[in-house]
């Protein structure tokens, strides 16, 4: 994971710890918040791991007794090794597989954030994590004011908390910090939106930063 990835991640959780007034943390509360959520990720990974390796270990011993009441195996000598036989892939192995897919996924992103995060060679991942929320604090209102300008028929008061933290951290990356490539900025952010919302919030979210880039000249 490169590290303005691992630091945009990490900019959506602090986001995500923002009230309504949107309280000034300083710069030690930010390192604090982003401390915590990396102990939270590790271990709701850890957990993720745990829950998923049971999973594997209940598929593999339900694989195992099918194998043994095989009828060709059944016929065996005791203590004989079984035959293998073609297992059936029902709709709801496959859909315990992929879901174990998802979970080992997940995992595998929340431990890099938190690699990224604690490496004393990856500084730059924390400080452009806060460098994002701090320049957010200090212009919320006018990044606000041009989500709900170009969210046209959305109430910025009831646009998802997750759709509108993604577009406050690309704004002000777009408007304020200004040294990441526009497209990058973009994909960084639809990427976001798949992974943490829907598809549909992946729209959205292209179509308001789309008109904010060509009606601010970003290019």
């Amino acid at each position: 994971m490169q590290a303005r990835r691992a630091a945009r991640e990490l900019a959506f959780i602090l986001f995500s710890q923002f009230d309504k007034k949107i309280t000034n943390y300083t710069r030690e509360d930010l390192q604090d918040i982003i401390l915590k959520s990396v102990r939270i990720l590790t271990s709701t990974a850890t957990d993720e791991l745990r829950t998923a390796l049971g999973a594997l270990v209940a598929m593999r011993d339900q694989i195992e007794n099918y194998e043994a009441d095989a009828e060709e195996n059944l016929k065996r000598p005791i203590g004989a090794a079984n035959i293998p036989v073609p297992i059936p892939m029902t709709s709801d192995m496959t859909g315990r597989i992929n879901e174990m897919i998802d979970i080992a996924e997940k995992s595998m992103l929340a431990l890099e954030i938190a690699e990224f995060t604690t490496l004393d060679s990856q500084h730059d991942v924390k400080n452009y994590a806060i460098q994002i929320a701090d320049f957010f604090q200090k212009n919320h209102e006018e990044v606000d004011e041009i989500i709900q300008k170009y969210a046209k028929n959305w109430d910025l008061g009831r646009l998802v908390k997750m759709d509108k933290d993604i577009l406050r951290i690309a704004i002000v990356e777009l408007l304020y910090i200004k040294d990441a490539p526009m497209k990058v900025v973009v994909d960084e952010a639809l990427e976001l939106a798949k992974k943490y919302s829907t598809e549909d919030s992946a729209a959205f979210i292209n179509g308001v930063l789309a008109k904010v880039i060509v009606d601010y000249g970003i290019n």
